[in-house]
């Protein structure tokens, strides 16, 4: 039936999935202290509904996931699923987005799996007080007892480093020192709006050229070649084993090459991280749709994806409001 490829020539081959909006840290950038209204159980996705959206989707080109939550392990049987996904023959790359404060058990278990490729580790601070202080929650120890294990294993880590003004920016070159003889790459994320409150603005935002000017402060930076669909831009640092890179999510200068869908845990098909989703999949499954539906699908979906995140949000029917946590990560 071909390719996924929208209306601007791009080739879909990378879709987010959500495993659960369910998460054991309470991220001041990602929902309110209180949390957010979970979800009844019957209205996830199951696992074999999963399974079977990214078999559809791996047979219309896509060859990487992204399994994020909420927090991934939070979902009873999470290994399993990473094992049963390991079966598809057409995926490349299994990725995992996680907060790492119930992963160290699992590492040995990660590394059997040959997809499994990268573990994307969220830890916004290197220090306990100010990390409880963020996630409003005392894991610090078991996330960095996390982090070490990972930078031990035969798995590729990577670090995601929310940037958020008044928190963390004097902990920024802290975290570059890191490359210095760890050979992990450690990417700063411009901080976005979806914290359940909606309460962002450019001028609260710590962008791309200004993280870049902190860096530029203490180290000298190489530019590194870029794919085409990637989500950041990234640099070597002279006599440093690791790398670094800055995500400009928020001011979306990396949206045209965008190679992405995501899925959250409910099945809302999102073709932009700032649209309102625009198909419930679960639906479509649970009353009856086979593979062939569901091809049929996504490749009249993908028609939808907007060119960029501004033209996605222009569109949207209200402010954004949501949790990180409930959109996926």
């Amino acid at each position: 039936m071909g390719k996924l490829i929208d209306n601007f020539g791009r080739q879909i081959s990378y879709v987010r999935l959500a495993v659960t909006d369910r998460c054991n840290l309470r991220c001041q950038y990602c929902m309110p202290a209180h949390g957010i209204d979970i979800v009844p159980r019957k209205e996830l996705l199951t696992y074999k509904e999963m399974y079977r959206i990214i078999r559809v989707l791996t047979e219309l080109g896509v060859n990487k996931v992204r399994l994020t939550g909420g927090e991934p392990f939070a979902r009873k049987d999470f290994m399993s699923f990473l094992e049963m996904l390991s079966y598809n023959d057409l995926l490349d790359a299994i990725n995992i987005t996680t907060n790492g404060a119930l992963v160290s058990k699992h590492i040995k278990d990660l590394e059997k799996l040959e997809k499994i490729k990268t573990i994307n580790l969220s830890i916004d601070s290197l220090h306990a007080d100010k990390f409880a202080k963020i996630t409003r929650r005392d894991v610090f120890p078991e996330v960095y007892k996390t982090f070490e294990l990972l930078e031990k294993s035969s798995l590729n880590l990577k670090l995601n480093v929310v940037v958020q003004s008044g928190f963390n920016t004097d902990e920024i070159n802290d975290f570059v020192q890191l490359t210095k003889d760890k050979n992990i790459a450690v990417r700063f994320i411009e901080e976005m709006p979806f914290n359940g409150k909606g309460q962002r603005n450019a001028e609260e935002v710590w962008n791309y050229n200004k993280i870049l000017d902190k860096i530029q402060s203490k180290f000298t930076v190489t530019e590194l070649p870029s794919k085409k669909s990637s989500t950041s831009r990234n640099f070597s640092i002279e006599n440093h084993k690791g790398t670094i890179g800055i995500i400009p999510a928020f001011t979306r200068t990396i949206c045209n090459d965008c190679n992405r869908i995501r899925i959250t845990s409910t099945g809302t098909f999102k073709n932009c991280l700032f649209d309102d989703g625009v198909f419930n999949l679960r639906d479509f499954i649970r009353n009856g749709a086979n593979n062939e539906d569901l091809k049929a699908l996504f490749l009249s979906l993908i028609k939808e994806k907007p060119e960029n995140g501004f033209v996605a949000e222009a569109s949207r029917k209200g402010n954004v409001t949501e949790s990180m946590s409930t959109i996926g990560g």
